[in-house]
């Protein structure tokens, strides 16, 4: 609803063309209250398309808040409408909803600034009052743009190659010569710089720095339990990114120590809202306190120590912040391929040459992703032929490529199950074990994006400059849906680097879901565990049947091995026949004779699973076993989470000796090569005084480092078995039909 006309005459009916809406978000007016307090702490989405635009700051306890902020928006279709959207920041992981209101851009006269008062309405209760925004705006023609989009449409299927020939140039009556230098210079900038619409609104993604927050500890928390004490973690926030830290229990004066990276959108810099909770088993958690940190008060590449004294509670955190510059993270068009360009390629390649082995530890690589095209996609959305009365399937396809908290999108290819996306995604690599997904979505503009399939990919095994059509998987990566998508990547790395930040704690990513319970995913679990313990039982059996003289000649030299190794034992030998079981298994690998197998069994059980899921969704209803289990859930998922980590230990050590990842095996070589060395050569008791004085004297020397064990963080390197098939690579199989199979369909 809004104070303006219905429509106005000035749009052309057939090329509304481009046009820049100037928007100043003002104020809101009586503001639906969502908290206990009787007030809401409210801001603003604007959406186009489907797409967010703009999100304001958010007013905190305020039911007319005042705003007075600034943004303008690209518009190619002026006929479809504005979507404006109030939520009630909450510093939890879900806000709540306060109303929404549509601003019909046709109703605006043009070049004249229009305030407009929307009533806010919420579908579910139209009848409520839920308040008011007021906003100024502004809708103007932008020809220059509109050209550079005429220009795109008739250059999309031509070579990249700038030419002068001015046919090319649109169809378009010229008034004057400097109009056609104008446009020629539009033209050469479109070659050049490969300016799109859909970049101009998606530059927003691409953030101008990093915000590296260490949580250090926390001091004289609020009690919460009836015990005196607090089982407290914290929540952090910035914009739509969050994380949250572990749990310390039975403690006011917790020691975190975890690291978190978040993303930086605005060049003003931003807000961090921190919240402080006490963890409690089978109810909803207790708040402890809450603090924020503005950014904009921060110098930038210098480390600030921060205490910061929580308000509404008690005690205070002790926070590590830096702001660095931002890395290089972009998107373009084809035609500017960074390792096509002779300079640019060598800088990059000096950038991660042996040479600089120790300067900025943390950028290990550069990643390159060309995301081409996909080819028969599964149709999200179905149209009525009006001819014949036939449902003609299609989809809105876009494609989200991810490299750990980095996340990118491509435009939208509208009504198309074969699109072409042409563009060019950078990262910088943090930690070479990283995994690209990139996947492909439908948009709906009234609801959440369809998901239409995935791959993971691990950096270590992407063959350079190879295009390659990657087979569409499930959400669970389990097994193929419709489709595949043609990706082109290349990775350039320093070895030593990556070395290195092997034995450093992983990236956490943003919080996601939380572990739901499945008797399915807790069998299988408890199997995978069984799996591990019976290898040690099996063990134990050979050496007792030895004792045992099951086999006379196998214990004559069991016996015979036992003397000679009890006699001439030394320390050493322990990391030498690891490296002997190592070469070994290598030697058998390079030679033919490969004893691995593919893990038939934890795909039929995740595929198992997938199904489990696809029943629960569509048999929600019914109760029985489950319902029983939702009584006990935080101690079942504790349990399975607990069995799962068991499992990928034992895992993560047989796929280190199985060669699964070489790079990771290599490096276990060189560890086991130098322990065997030092064991060899140095005393075992100036080794272990060496060891006890780097511990006791770590806190003293870095009082706020990360704690970390540099054989678990090896570890969390290797892939388990079930990551094992999530990235296995599916060929294409042309007779593969999706429908043929249930829990091939991601519905």
């Amino acid at each position: 609803t809004s104070s303006v006309g219905a429509s106005n005459a000035d749009f052309p009916s057939e090329d509304p063309g481009m046009y820049q809406l100037d928007i100043t978000l003002r104020r809101g007016q009586n503001l639906a209250a969502r908290d206990r307090g009787g007030t809401s702490d409210p801001y603003v989405k604007f959406k186009l398309g489907g797409k967010e635009v703009f999100r304001s700051k958010t007013i905190h306890k305020n039911l007319n808040p005042v705003w007075e902020e600034k943004t303008w928006i690209l518009i190619d279709n002026p006929r479809e409408p504005l979507y404006i959207k109030v939520f009630d920041y909450d510093f939890g992981l879900q806000d709540d909803f306060i109303g929404s209101a549509f601003l019909d851009l046709t109703s605006l006269e043009l070049n004249r600034q229009t305030d407009v008062t929307l009533s806010l309405k919420d579908p579910h209760y139209p009848d409520h009052d839920l308040g008011s925004i007021l906003l100024s705006v502004l809708l103007a023609p932008k020809e220059e743009q509109r050209e550079v989009t005429m220009l795109m449409r008739k250059s999309w299927k031509r070579s990249s190659k700038v030419t002068t020939n001015f046919d090319v140039l649109p169809n378009v009556p010229c008034r004057t010569e400097n109009l056609w230098h104008r446009r020629f210079n539009i033209f050469l900038i479109f070659q050049t710089q490969s300016l799109r619409l859909s970049d101009l609104h998606r530059k927003s993604q691409l953030w101008r720095g990093i915000v590296s927050i260490t949580l250090i500890e926390g001091r004289e928390l609020k009690a919460m339990d009836a015990n005196g004490l607090s089982d407290p973690y914290v929540k952090f926030r910035l914009g739509h990114q969050k994380y949250k830290s572990k749990i310390v229990p039975k403690t006011l004066n917790p020691q975190w120590r975890e690291q978190f990276d978040f993303h930086l959108y605005e060049e003003r810099g931003g807000i961090i809202d921190i919240t402080v909770w006490d963890k409690d088993a089978g109810k909803k958690d207790d708040f402890i306190g809450r603090c924020q940190v503005d950014l904009s008060t921060l110098s930038k590449e210098q480390t600030h120590k921060l205490e910061m004294p929580l308000e509404e509670g008690e005690g205070c955190l002790v926070l590590l912040v830096t702001l660095t510059a931002s890395a290089a993270v972009t998107i373009s068009d084809l035609s500017v391929n960074s390792l096509e360009d002779p300079k640019e390629r060598e800088e990059i390649l000096k950038r991660y040459s042996p040479m600089r082995m120790f300067h900025n530890m943390k950028d290990v690589g550069f990643l390159q992703v060309k995301v081409i095209r996909a080819e028969a996609l599964m149709a999200a959305d179905f149209i009525k032929c009006v001819s014949n009365s036939v449902f003609i399937g299609k989809s809105d396809p876009f494609c989200v490529v991810e490299l750990n908290n980095d996340r990118l999108l491509t435009h939208t290819v509208y009504k198309n199950l074969n699109p072409e996306w042409n563009k060019i995604f950078t990262f910088n690599i943090k930690d070479i074990h990283s995994v690209l997904e990139v996947t492909v979505y439908d948009e709906d503009r009234d609801r959440s994006a369809d998901f239409l399939g995935k791959v993971a990919i691990p950096l270590l095994s992407i063959q350079n400059g190879e295009q390659k059509a990657y087979v569409l998987k499930n959400k669970q990566l389990t097994g193929p849906t419709k489709g595949v998508i043609y990706l082109e990547i290349d990775v350039i790395f320093n070895a030593v680097k990556a070395s290195i930040r092997t034995l450093m704690p992983k990236e956490q990513k943003y919080i996601e879901e939380e572990n739901r319970l499945s008797k399915q995913l807790l069998l299988r679990n408890f199997i995978r565990m069984k799996r591990c313990v019976m290898v040690l039982i099996n063990a134990a059996y050979y050496i007792n049947s030895c004792f045992d003289w099951d086999s006379p000649p196998r214990s004559l030299a069991a016996f015979l091995l036992f003397l000679f190794v009890v006699w001439n034992f030394e320390l050493y030998m322990i990391p030498l026949a690891l490296l002997l079981l190592l070469a070994w298994n290598y030697f058998l690998i390079i030679s033919g004779k490969d004893n691995r197998q593919h893990d038939t069994v934890v795909e039929d059980m995740l595929e198992d699973e997938e199904e489990e899921d696809d029943r629960d969704d569509k048999d929600s209803e019914k109760k029985g076993f489950m319902n029983k289990l939702y009584a006990i859930q935080e101690v079942c998922v504790s349990v399975q989470n607990v069995l799962d980590e068991v499992a990928s230990f034992g895992e993560r050590i047989k796929n280190t000796f199985n060669w699964t990842v070489p790079f990771l095996s290599w490096l276990a070589i060189v560890a086991l090569c130098m322990f065997t060395i030092i064991l060899y050569f140095i005393p075992l008791r100036y080794i272990v005084l060496v060891w006890g004085i780097n511990k006791f004297t770590k806190k003293l020397r870095s009082p706020y480092a990360i704690d970390n064990n540099e054989l678990l963080d090896f570890l969390s390197r290797v892939p388990s078995d079930v990551q094992v098939v999530q990235y296995h690579e599916l060929k294409q199989d042309p007779s593969h039909s999706p429908s043929k199979r249930k829990k091939n369909n991601p519905g």
